[in-house]
């Protein structure tokens, strides 16, 4: 039995050595994405989220056959940090009942937490998005 031996030129080393190191970064950058979620925040800043969860917030109550009397009124909640985002929001349903909104967004992370409360239960619980925010992660593959 005679084996043969395979020789590799310099100029085929070399193309073969740059292939698999696109490779690598590829599977490298594909395994980010996969480990991070491919995530990022909505509202990177707490302005942008007090101004933001309102909306969002009713969108999402209305969704779900609760009406308020007035648009809720947002403030940012002590704690928060260019890094951690806070904002809550409070209003009255249509018959009366209190409404209590919770978003937070942690850039580290790149996590956001939203909460309803009506009536002091539990509408939405730590969800990652509200609303039409929601429909448009589902459109995009990311619900």
């Amino acid at each position: 039995m005679k084996i043969s031996r395979v020789e590799i030129s310099r100029k085929q080393a070399l193309i073969l050595g740059s292939a698999a190191l696109l490779v690598l970064v590829a599977v490298g950058g594909a395994l980010y994405l996969v480990l991070s979620g491919g995530k990022e925040l909505k509202y990177k800043t707490q302005a942008a989220l007090r101004e933001a969860l309102p909306v969002t917030a009713a969108a999402e109550l209305h969704q779900r056959g609760v009406r308020l009397t007035a648009p809720l009124k947002c403030a940012d909640q002590p704690g928060w940090s260019k890094e951690d985002i806070r904002v809550s929001c409070t209003g009255t349903t249509s018959d009366k009942k209190p409404v209590k909104v919770f978003g937070s967004g942690e850039k580290k992370t790149n996590h956001a937490y939203y909460t309803i409360l009506v009536d002091g239960r539990p509408v939405v619980q730590n969800a990652s998005c509200l609303g039409a925010d929601c429909r448009s992660k589902e459109a995009n593959g990311r619900g």
